[in-house]
């Protein structure tokens, strides 16, 4: 069975940039909700800084749903190469 991978990378860009959207909006909500998550973020993403800011929301969300697609990407074409192989492995 073959993956769709496009629907991969888009469920894997709305599942990842909406966890990241989600706690920065609850990190603009109350200061101390996800500082360690948003501060490791800020390590891994260029131009994302957790200084509770729109703007920054903004910019971990668009990293994050990148990263997502890129991840659900590689996943997909990963497990189709793979099951292609056992599957034509097992025919024989």
């Amino acid at each position: 069975m073959k993956l769709s991978i496009r629907a991969l990378m888009i469920t894997a860009a709305l599942l990842w940039g909406g966890g990241m959207l989600f706690v920065g909006l609850l990190n603009l909500a109350s200061a101390s909700y996800g500082v360690g998550f948003l501060q490791l973020m800020t390590s891994v993403y260029p131009g994302f800084h957790a200084s509770r800011t729109f703007g920054d929301v903004f910019v971990g969300t668009a990293y994050a749903a990148v990263d997502g697609a890129i991840c659900g990407l590689l996943f997909g074409w990963l497990y189709n190469a793979l099951a292609a192989g056992r599957s034509s492995s097992i025919a024989r």
